[in-house]
């Protein structure tokens, strides 16, 4: 009789089906947030050559950096022992992370139409993807915070 190691997860039973739909609405859900974001950033005076605010580039790098998330947050449900405790470092270190690109646009200034606002609107769209998606992963993609016993 096989016996199962304590040294791995128990991981709450999801469908793929619920996992997926998730997903999809984590996807949708950022998305239509950021067009808002940009659409309010471009109307407050954001620059329209600023590329990053343009739908074609932020529906892009939502779509990727949600489905990266989904795929990273399954691998740590499945391989962490401790899952709850690894994303609770990891998902604000990211998201600190992802805004070092924007800091470095504006520092930089090299990309057409960068300004204040503009990057400001970029990092809010950052921290809007991750409020949305979080939640969303906590309910189709639940963590345990302790190994089996």
């Amino acid at each position: 009789m096989a016996t199962e190691s304590t040294n791995r997860p128990v991981i709450p039973r999801t469908s793929a089906v619920r996992a997926v739909g998730g997903v999809i609405l984590a996807v949708v859900a950022s998305v239509v947030v950021n067009a808002i974001i940009a659409a309010a950033a471009h109307a407050a005076g954001a620059d329209d050559e600023f590329m990053p605010l343009n739908a074609g580039s932020f529906t892009f790098f939502t779509v990727v950096g949600v489905l990266a998330a989904a795929f990273a947050w399954t691998l740590i449900r499945r391989l962490s022992r401790r899952p709850s405790t690894v994303l609770r470092w990891l998902v604000p270190g990211v998201v600190v992370f992802s805004l070092i690109p924007d800091i470095l646009l504006l520092v930089d200034g090299s990309l057409a139409g960068t300004s204040t606002l503009a990057v400001l609107a970029l990092m809010l769209m950052h921290l809007a993807v991750a409020a949305i998606a979080v939640p969303i992963f906590l309910r189709v993609l639940p963590v345990t915070s302790s190994p089996a016993a």
